[in-house]
């Protein structure tokens, strides 16, 4: 926390381990602590990782947030950090015994990106999937991590294929659990596609009548695939994507509201401060207030 205040939010780029596929990394927490350390990185300082980040917990507990809200991962958790994501370590990583896996968004193939829907970040909760699923994933990640650590034994571009193939089947076997609670529709084309519109144009319009001109869709098309992957309408979405990223900035910025609600696409401070009240229950001011403990 700098002397203003704010937490910074520290830029984490991704780095191979000599020896290790390029692009990917498994890691026990007592690992994850040497590595932070090491590339002088503060362990439990809020951070945005340029790859992706699964956690999983197999003994104790661990707390962490991700983009404001807190999560607890107890034995058989999994929790997935997507990149852009702003998340931090919010309890002792020495206290619990897991596992994280780290990879780029490029590691996997195209088709394993889409049918896992690696680009999708509606992850609300933490995953503890119980009986053979449970086991399944478990075991996956078992093969994953002993074939990780040892890239002698096979030449190294086979190394890189079995790592691939392996974290192609963990990823896709979390992701059919979230599907099965989340329902058919997360994988739909158009939530799909309206979802990557929205994190690319959310600071340019805010209407979901430009986004279904855009995407050739209806304003109801939007609406219903939006309402069943994400349980809220196209609007809600929106808006809950503009809230976060002034979230973000109110507590890891000194931006002023007018120069956040800007940046943000709305016309004026006072309309940037009435949305962030109506969705936000509270004044940008006295977020950043009550966010930063002062």
């Amino acid at each position: 926390m700098d002397t203003n205040g704010h937490a910074e939010v520290t830029e984490v780029p991704f780095r191979s381990s000599a020896g290790a596929p390029p692009g990917a990394e498994v890691l026990d927490f007592t690992e994850l602590l040497a590595r932070a350390r090491g590339h002088g990185i503060v362990p439990y300082a809020p951070k945005r990782l340029a790859f992706h980040e699964l956690i999983s917990v197999r003994a104790g507990t661990l707390r962490c947030s991700v983009d404001f809200t807190e999560h607890e991962l107890t034995p058989g958790s999994w929790l997935w950090v997507r990149p852009g994501q702003i998340s931090q370590y919010r309890s002792d990583l020495t206290e619990a015994e897991g596992t994280v896996v780290l990879f780029l968004p490029g590691f996997l193939t195209p088709a394993t990106v889409d049918a896992a829907r690696v680009d999708q970040r509606n992850w609300q909760l933490p995953l503890t999937p119980g009986g053979a699923e449970g086991d399944a994933v478990r075991h996956v990640l078992e093969l994953l991590e002993s074939e990780h650590r040892r890239p002698a034994a096979l030449p190294l571009e086979v190394h890189i294929d079995v790592v691939r193939h392996l974290l192609a089947v963990l990823v896709l076997r979390l992701a059919h659990l979230h599907g099965a609670q989340a329902g058919d529709e997360a994988g739909s084309e158009p939530f799909r596609r309206f979802q990557q519109a929205v994190e690319r144009d959310f600071a340019r319009t805010h209407r979901v009548e430009d986004y279904a001109r855009q995407l050739g869709y209806s304003v109801r098309t939007l609406t219903r695939a939006t309402r069943g992957a994400a349980g809220c309408g196209a609007k809600r979405f929106i808006d809950d994507r503009v809230l976060l990223e002034a979230k973000r900035l109110l507590v890891h910025t000194d931006r002023t509201a007018t120069a956040i609600g800007d940046r943000l696409g709305f016309p004026d401070a006072t309309v940037f401060t009435k949305f962030f009240r109506q969705r936000a229950g509270e004044t940008p001011t006295a977020f950043r207030s009550r966010a930063r403990g002062s």
